[in-house]
């Protein structure tokens, strides 16, 4: 490599392509359109996703299933990974699990599961438990504590806050 050559042929201001200034200019007559034709005409424009009347892409491929965009994201991490990964007194809750590995990336909620066993006396600070997973973190002299956050919504507070009154 030629250091006085890297810049060879680059320049930083590119003028502008001039059309319709004879058949000297390799770009006279018809300016790069080609004879004819709908992209010939002045004024032209295609929408997005456009084939020239074939079926587009977006609706030849088959559709299934939905897609919720607003679904919270849910990391979950089971009761016989914190008895791997953590010793006996230790608070576990989003921070240490993150430095531990359980849990990447980004997240909106932080869901523990009953799966395997616990006999170490642990701390669990997180979003939501499931059932089982709160029964085996108290019984194995543990504490559960929910963090404040996004939580599901019930039914009840779904009208009181439409303006209905609640059945009390």
């Amino acid at each position: 490599m030629i250091l006085n050559d890297v810049h060879r042929g680059i320049h930083k201001r590119r003028r502008p392509k001039r059309v319709g200034r004879g058949p000297g200019s390799g770009h006279g007559k018809t300016c790069g359109r080609g004879h004819k034709g709908q992209r010939s005409r002045s004024g032209f424009s295609q929408r997005v996703g456009f084939e020239g009347g074939q079926m587009p892409l977006a609706r030849r491929i088959p559709k299934r299933g939905f897609h919720n965009r607003f679904a919270k994201v849910v990391a979950t991490v089971n009761v016989g990974q914190l008895e791997r990964l953590f010793q006996d007194g230790d608070t576990v809750n989003p921070e240490a699990l993150r430095r531990c590995n359980l849990v990447k990336g980004r997240y909106d909620v932080l869901k523990v599961l009953g799966d395997g066993t616990l006999t170490k006396k642990l701390t669990v600070a997180a979003h939501r438990f499931s059932k089982s997973a709160a029964e085996k973190i108290q019984a194995a002299g543990g504490k559960v504590k929910i963090l404040p956050g996004p939580t599901p919504v019930s039914q009840k507070q779904k009208k009181t806050s439409a303006g209905e009154e609640s059945p009390e």
